[in-house]
C-alpha cells in the first residue's frame, strides 16, 4: 500500500489499482504502463517535478508528449522552469524517478495537470512505484491536489 492509494481510500473517491510486473529495460516507464495495461497511451500520465525560481511544482501530462518549460512558467507568472534535480525530486516526493506519484507525496506542491486529461473518463497515474498505476478521473485528481488544468505541451 502507497501513499498514493492511501490518500485515494482516504478522501473515498473512485480508483482503481493496477499492477503489471516493471522490465527495467525498457525505455519509457509511461509507455511500459500503456503497453502492458493495454490501455491508450493518451490516457497515461508521467508525473514530472519542475523547479521554477527554486520552488518545487508538480506537472502531470500525457506519456506520449513534451513538457512544456516555457509554458509552465507562463502559467505560473516564473521567469524561468527547468526539470528539477533528481535529489530534490525523491527529497521532496519521497518517490524514485518513474515511481512518482502525484498523490501522496511527502510535501504537498503546487500542480498542474494537462487540461487534455479532461478528454479522458478517467487517466492513469503512478500509484507510488514502478510497475504500479492508480486509474482515476482527472477531475478526483485535480481536487485531490487542489491542482488546476492548463496546457503543458
Amino acid at each position: 500500500m502507497t501513499p498514493a492509494i492511501k490518500v485515494a481510500e482516504k478522501h473515498k473517491i473512485k480508483f482503481q489499482v493496477h499492477q503489471y510486473k516493471h522490465d527495467k529495460k525498457h525505455a519509457s516507464y509511461g509507455l511500459e504502463a500503456a503497453e502492458k495495461l493495454n490501455v491508450d497511451a493518451l490516457q497515461v500520465f508521467k508525473t514530472l517535478v519542475v523547479d521554477i525560481d527554486k520552488q518545487l511544482i508538480v506537472a502531470v501530462l500525457p506519456v506520449t508528449e513534451q513538457l512544456n518549460l516555457k509554458s509552465v512558467a507562463y502559467t505560473l507568472q516564473a521567469k524561468k522552469a527547468h526539470m528539477a534535480d533528481k535529489n530534490d525530486v525523491l527529497r521532496s516526493s519521497g518517490y524514485v524517478l518513474g515511481g512518482v506519484s502525484p498523490l501522496g507525496q511527502k510535501k504537498q506542491l503546487t500542480t498542474l495537470i494537462d487540461k487534455s486529461a479532461l478528454l479522458h473518463g478517467s487517466i492513469y497515474v503512478s500509484a507510488g512505484k514502478r510497475g504500479l498505476e492508480i486509474q482515476l478521473a482527472a477531475q478526483d485528481l485535480a481536487d485531490l491536489l487542489s491542482a488546476r488544468f492548463t496546457q503543458l505541451t
